[in-house]
């Protein structure tokens, strides 16, 4: 199918008259018909382990707007919990977790083999979709990443910083060095068996990149990063993947060329002619606009929509936003920004 997916084109590295759009966050709470859906689940966490609600879900924003992908309706959360954290999520706070501070915490972690009970609803609703999306619509699944999964799984919830995953690592490196190993773990065997069940891409969340110092960087973002690239590319060579090492600034292109992703997402701080210079050269690179203008719309929409599609018009490019659509966005706004993409 890849030659009538745009998306799987784009990752090819073929660069289009017009991009292909996707845009993080797509199935959420901006949508009355996913509000309602939430509703009848009970809760966030039995929307994601119900795969026949989860298929709705993920499948609303395709019907409504026929974006080129659809990705897995999940959370980046469900592994840790898998591998023995409890997890719940508080309206209006977010997640809170049972925390991992130490060694002792680290032993405590259910083996990675035992993961998929757990995990499997995730599974079936990866393969149901796989048969129900249209066929020139991309699958993709996704995970997050080691150091962004650890920074909830030390604090217990997020934080503005992540100070406290960033203390381990001074005072514990040992035991947060054991964790980061755990997660990278149960990551590539989660994500191996989203691509068993049908995900043809793969898109990797490292929301809190940005926290860390350069060494720091190197050592827990990009190096777990560049290890599932290479375990997953060892079953499936061709496999696309998207890393978003999220707050990166000029280390995108390091992580670029350290982890042999198909393609980097930027957030909305990165300059698209500076990307367009150092990376798209060397392959397709997806985002990045505001996610903002989805809630002031009109002309503010349109004029910084034609910016990043003139930038990024000189090689491969998947649209899509810094980071992702917000609540008090308008499904107005997401058609505007169809017609302005594809004329």
């Amino acid at each position: 199918m890849t030659d009538t997916k745009l998306l799987l084109r784009a990752l090819a590295g073929e660069t289009l008259p017009t991009p292909p759009v996707w845009l993080m966050r797509q199935a959420g709470r901006y949508l009355p018909e996913y509000r309602a859906t939430r509703e009848q689940a009970g809760s966030f966490l039995d929307l994601c382990y119900n795969p026949e609600l989860a298929i709705e879900v993920t499948l609303q924003p395709i019907r409504r707007f026929g974006f080129d992908a659809a990705i897995l309706f999940a959370d980046i959360l469900l592994v840790p919990q898998a591998l023995g954290c409890d997890l719940k999520f508080v309206q209006g706070e977010g997640p809170r977790l049972s925390t991992i501070t130490d060694e002792a915490g680290v032993d405590g972690l259910a083996p990675v083999e035992g993961i998929h009970d757990t995990l499997s609803p995730v599974y079936e609703t990866v393969k149901g979709l796989s048969e129900a999306l249209p066929k020139e619509t991309t699958l993709i699944g996704f995970a997050g990443a080691p150091w962004t999964v650890a920074t909830y799984m030390v604090a217990g919830r997020g934080t503005p910083s992540q100070e406290p995953a960033r203390r381990m690592i001074a005072e514990r490196p040992d035991a947060f060095g054991r964790l980061i190993e755990r997660v990278t773990e149960a990551t590539i065997a989660y994500l191996e068996k989203q691509v068993e069940a049908g995900a043809e891409v793969v898109k990797i969340f490292d929301s809190w990149a940005g926290s860390l110092n350069w060494s720091d960087y190197e050592r827990y973002c990009i190096a777990p990063n560049r290890q599932i690239v290479e375990a997953l590319r060892a079953r499936w060579p061709h496999l696309p993947i998207i890393g978003f090492p999220r707050g990166a600034g000029t280390g995108y292109e390091a992580f670029a060329e350290a982890t042999g992703v198909s393609a980097v997402a930027l957030d909305s701080s990165v300059n698209p002619a500076w990307a367009a210079e150092r990376l798209q050269p060397k392959l397709c690179v997806q985002g990045n606009l505001d996610p903002l203008a989805m809630v002031i719309g009109g002309d503010f929409l349109v004029n910084e929509t034609r910016k990043i599609v003139d930038g990024f018009s000189g090689g491969p490019f998947i649209f899509n936003l810094g980071h992702g659509i917000t609540p008090d966005a308008d499904p107005k706004n997401v058609e505007l920004l169809l017609n302005t993409i594809r004329g």
